[in-house]
């Protein structure tokens, strides 16, 4: 027989004056908001910005934080930049809309069929290492000087790296879920829009996010080279007409509204539907 081993109680000190929940303090609380922190970075930068450009004292190469500042005032205060802005997203969502319904299409039908896994797998291989703006000669040819010229290389930029995302969250869905789907007959698009996409969500969540970054950098690379129909142009355009007349406080204004543009999404859009899906779900951490 084993030994047995004696059962044994044992009397923890009491605690005295040390109160078991002790309230953080409010610089402790103040530091632990995600929103606080980044807003410290973002004043750092600002501040070696500023620091950098009076060192340079010149404003040609480069404006001062406060000159910039100023600039994009001006800019919006005017509704220039505002007008540039509306002209640029109004095409970027054109092509972000086209690009995921594409790359869903293709997803679904890579998961269904053995023909829709090769067809996925080779499009991706030739089409996904090639720059959106190498195909703007091409796009200018087939579409001309305007606004589908740019959906063309915009949908490019977003369907292979969502395609391929979505696909690589399709086949980690554990096949427990899978055959609890079969168990209840689902079948064809209910059984990808009822199992594969919750589960692949966080996958799906960072497929978006690439797309977007590689559209709204796609768009703002292919407005410098020419800009909407009519003449008019986006902040690309913007950034490219200041360029030419030397206004490079504007450049730089039009730079950064790109940046600002990059954040207030990725703040206000994707982590919010994250907090609202994944994380509330406990998908994700």
């Amino acid at each position: 027989m084993p030994p047995v081993r004696p059962e044994a109680e044992y009397t923890l000190p009491p605690l005295g004056d040390v109160a078991p929940e002790r309230a953080l303090p409010w610089s402790t609380r103040i530091w632990q908001q995600g929103g606080v922190r980044k807003a410290v970075i973002l004043l750092a930068l600002a501040a070696l910005w500023e620091i950098v450009a009076r060192i340079q004292n010149n404003d040609l190469l480069l404006p001062s934080f406060l000159q910039t500042a100023a600039a994009l005032g001006d800019g919006l205060a005017s509704g220039e930049l505002v007008e540039k802005t509306r002209l640029s997203l109004g095409v970027l969502l054109q092509g972000y809309v086209i690009g995921i319904v594409a790359a869903f299409g293709l997803t679904t039908l890579a998961v269904s069929t053995q023909f829709g896994r090769d067809l996925l797998t080779t499009l991706t291989s030739m089409f996904n290492p090639l720059p959106a703006i190498a195909l703007l000669p091409l796009a200018l040819l087939w579409f001309g000087l305007g606004n589908n010229s740019l959906v063309f290389v915009l949908v490019h930029s977003v369907l292979w790296p969502l395609a391929l995302n979505m696909y690589a969250g399709f086949q980690g869905v554990p096949e427990t879920l899978r055959m609890a789907g079969r168990n209840y007959g689902l079948r064809g698009l209910r059984y990808v829009l009822q199992i594969l996409v919750p589960a692949a969500l966080p996958a799906i969540l960072a497929g978006l996010k690439i797309g977007w970054a590689f559209a709204w950098r796609t768009l703002i690379a292919a407005e410098l080279v020419f800009g909407a129909s009519s003449g008019k142009g986006g902040l690309g355009w913007y950034i490219f007409q200041n360029r030419n007349e030397l206004y490079t406080d504007k450049v730089f204004a039009g730079l950064a509204l790109v940046i600002i543009i990059g954040l207030l999404v990725e703040t206000l859009g994707f982590h919010t539907l994250e907090r609202l899906t994944i994380r509330k779900w406990g998908v994700g951490r």
